[in-house]
């Protein structure tokens, strides 16, 4: 039987009952937003990194104090700000100083490269300067021949004691005499010498935190150590920080 074929009349396909997809429709202001957003908070992170670079480079940084050799003033546990500016700082990576602009003079606390092993770093207070002439009899420092008066420096053992007593020498010129305020505990100029001017790197300004611990625990570097004594000291923090030091200036 023929089947009728009526003009103009569609023939109905299943194969094309479904939809077309709508196209997506792209939120443009949305997306310049966020990107824009981005592009803000990286330059800001960027900015705000390379203000923190240029501070600690040329302006000052943070240190902590691990042993008791300036005792009496600076506290083992003590964590300074240290200024740099006016002491020449370092240009990284080319090892260029800048122009020191600071004149050191005695009684001055000092922050320098160790003579003997640059990689450390001492804090010492200066007790002559060059062209000084310098000695120690029974404890008593004697610079010009004139005896100074130290309310600073720490004495425990007897005056007579061999690291109290020093014949008389002259500083060379261009560098420092230091010593540790706690005389009976501090290696400094009267076992290994002057230090250059050109060592000293800054000054401590002040205490922005100070927490009650051994030499023993700061110094030893090992990971597991580490990971103890931090973590007392999130549980101790109120009770053995010192809280008076706080903002205590050198």
């Amino acid at each position: 039987m023929a089947t009728a074929e009526f003009p103009g009349l569609a023939t109905h396909d299943p194969a094309h009952t479904a939809s077309e997809p709508e196209p997506m429709v792209v939120d443009e202001p949305a997306t310049q937003a966020r990107r824009s957003f981005l592009q803000r908070s990286t330059r800001r992170l960027l900015i705000a990194l390379a203000a923190i670079f240029f501070l600690k480079i040329f302006v000052g940084e943070a240190s902590m104090v691990p042993t008791s050799s300036m005792e009496g003033t600076i506290l083992v546990g003590d964590h300074l700000f240290m200024s740099k500016l006016l002491y020449g700082p370092e240009i990284p990576l080319l090892h260029w100083r800048l122009p020191m602009l600071k004149t050191i003079h005695r009684s001055e606390i000092v922050v320098f490269r160790y003579p003997k092993d640059p990689s450390q770093t001492f804090l010492k207070r200066v007790a002559a300067v060059g062209g000084d002439t310098i000695e120690i009899r029974d404890g008593t420092l004697y610079v010009n021949s004139q005896a100074v008066n130290e309310p600073y420096a720490v004495h425990r053992g007897p005056r007579n004691a061999a690291h109290e007593e020093m014949r008389r020498i002259t500083v060379p010129w261009g560098e420092l005499f230091v010593m540790g305020d706690n005389r009976d505990n501090s290696s400094d100029s009267r076992d290994w010498g002057c230090v250059p001017v050109k060592n000293v790197i800054g000054e401590p300004l002040f205490v922005y935190w100070s927490y009650d611990a051994p030499s023993s625990s700061w110094l030893d570097e090992s990971f597991g150590h580490q990971v103890e004594f931090y973590g007392s000291i999130v549980g101790n923090f109120f009770s053995r920080t010192r809280w008076s030091r706080t903002g205590t200036f050198l």
